[in-house]
């Protein structure tokens, strides 16, 4: 099978999307391709982001190069053809990906990893004050944009407006300021966390959650609990007690929510438009489709999106991919309960929770950092 869509006697798996899981698919084929089969990549950017290093990346604790894969580089060493493409609908009678400026491109396998966007952000969108942190591709540029427009257009200390006290806007924030540390200007940055939840970095431990709010404090980082933003302003966001909170930029990180792509699709999704699979990462709706990531759901026993789980489909989504075109048994995901986190305090140091032991210190950053670089050098040419 041709590219185009053309048959030749050939298999195809296409993978739509590079993120974490579809990107191991390509690295396992450099050394172990299918017979008679060809690989087609589909990518709306020709880097794929490691999100493990962006925050650091944004603190100046890494350069740009060192979070990317280049797409083009990876597929070469795979034999792999890639495609820079909006994706704009699936027909699952032909078996085909469609798009508005390209033939058709058939599969026999097809497995979608296009991660999610930021919940809510669509709502704001036209605000210029909006950075949403998804794309991961382009968000320390459009962030650039954004404070330097800001910088030209009033004096004194820049005002930042973090949305969504996870994890992600924890991290940002932290490296946030420690970029504007080591920057030569001397304004610095006024952050603030606003989050709907009671507490920031729900789902981690009373203890962490305390160490995390400790931090935050030391650091002059505001935290407002309970408070949902209901509209992004020209000059500041106003939130559900009607309050309105002056801001340079917003950063909007939030919890995951369904890329507008996977509605075109046509297939089974759960409550939140991601697409349903059963627990060895198939479609609902087509056995020939996969869905891995942030991009599925398994309906029997779903998990958080979190990197971490894009991480654990890697094996069963290459092992299911041959068996499914072998006619062989394929192998059920059980998700983890509980695993390792590292959260990148933006200081040289990292919190560490495991269980029930909490942590922050130099080596904890110091393993963050080999982890993250063992990860991403594994696609790196």
């Amino acid at each position: 099978m041709s590219v185009d869509g053309h048959t030749t006697g050939r298999r195809s798996i296409v993978l739509l999307g590079i993120g974490h899981t579809n990107a191991h698919v390509v690295k396992k084929w450099v050394t172990e391709p299918i017979a008679d089969c060809d690989l087609v990549c589909i990518s709306k950017f020709p880097t794929a982001t490691y999100s493990g290093m962006l925050p650091g990346t944004l603190g100046k604790q890494f350069d740009d190069a060192e979070m990317r894969i280049d797409l083009q580089a990876l597929c070469d060493r795979a034999s792999a053809k890639l495609l820079i493409a909006d994706t704009s609908g699936l027909d699952l009678a032909r078996g085909q990906l469609l798009f508005t400026d390209h033939q058709p491109i058939s599969f026999d396998a097809l497995s979608i990893g296009v991660g999610s966007m930021p919940s809510g952000w669509q709502q704001h969108c036209q605000s210029p004050l909006m950075v949403p942190i998804k794309p991961m591709q382009t968000f320390l540029q459009r962030l650039d944009n954004r404070l330097s427009a800001a910088e030209s257009q009033r004096a004194g200390n820049l005002r930042v407006v973090i949305v969504g006290g996870g994890v992600a806007g924890i991290e940002i924030a932290f490296c946030l300021q420690e970029l504007f540390r080591k920057r030569s200007s001397p304004r610095s940055v006024e952050i603030s966390i606003f989050t709907s939840s009671s507490r920031v970095a729900d789902g981690m431990t009373d203890r962490s959650v305390r160490r995390i709010e400790k931090l935050l404090g030391q650091r002059q980082i505001r935290i407002f609990p309970n408070h949902r933003v209901t509209h992004v302003q020209e000059d500041a966001v106003r939130t559900d007690d009607q309050q309105s909170h002056p801001t340079d930029c917003v950063i909007w990180a939030t919890g995951a929510a369904a890329p507008p792509v996977l509605g075109k699709l046509g297939l089974p999704t759960d409550g939140s438009g991601f697409i349903a699979t059963s627990n060895t990462l198939q479609s609902l709706g087509d056995p020939r489709v996969f869905a891995v990531g942030d991009s599925g759901t398994i309906m029997s026993s779903p998990s958080p999106k979190a990197g971490v789980y894009a991480v654990r489909h890697c094996p069963i989504l290459w092992h299911n991919l041959r068996a499914f075109l072998n006619n062989r048994p394929l192998i059920t995901y059980h998700p983890q309960h509980d695993f390792l986190k590292l959260l990148n305090t933006g200081d040289g140091k990292a919190l560490l929770q495991y269980k029930r032991l909490t942590l922050h210190a130099r080596w904890c950053w110091n393993l963050k950092t080999w982890i993250d670089r063992q990860f991403i050098r594994e696609f790196q040419v």
